[in-house]
């Protein structure tokens, strides 16, 4: 069977969505790091930071070359018009007992007749 094809289990996929958001925060965690304390950027760098031409993400990081790029893609949002109309109903009490055959009708109470 693909991968495609398989379902993974809701908690599955949960698990790997905080892994990946704990591994994405451990990474900018430590590249922010790296940008204010300058061993943690020597150490990244194998001990010694170079001088002239250094194009480590940190270094980017620090002068600001990183560009975001926002997508134009036209969300489409479906409209859905839900109409409320005011119903107002009327509702006439009358006895029953009146147009009902005799015996078919609701008991009628011993303080009534």
């Amino acid at each position: 069977m693909p991968f495609c094809q398989r379902q993974i289990n809701r908690r599955t996929r949960e698990r790997i969505f905080r892994a990946t958001a704990g591994l994405s925060l451990a990474i900018w965690l430590t590249m922010a790091t790296a940008e204010i304390y300058s061993p943690i950027h020597a150490w990244l760098h194998g001990g010694t930071i170079p001088d002239d031409d250094d194009d480590c993400a940190i270094v980017a990081i620090a002068h600001g070359k990183i560009e975001t790029v926002t997508p134009d893609a036209v969300v489409s949002v479906p409209i859905t018009w839900i109409e409320v109309t005011p119903q107002i109903k009327f509702s006439d009490f009358s006895t029953a007992i009146a147009f009902l055959p005799s015996g078919r009708g609701p008991p009628v109470p011993s303080a009534v007749s």
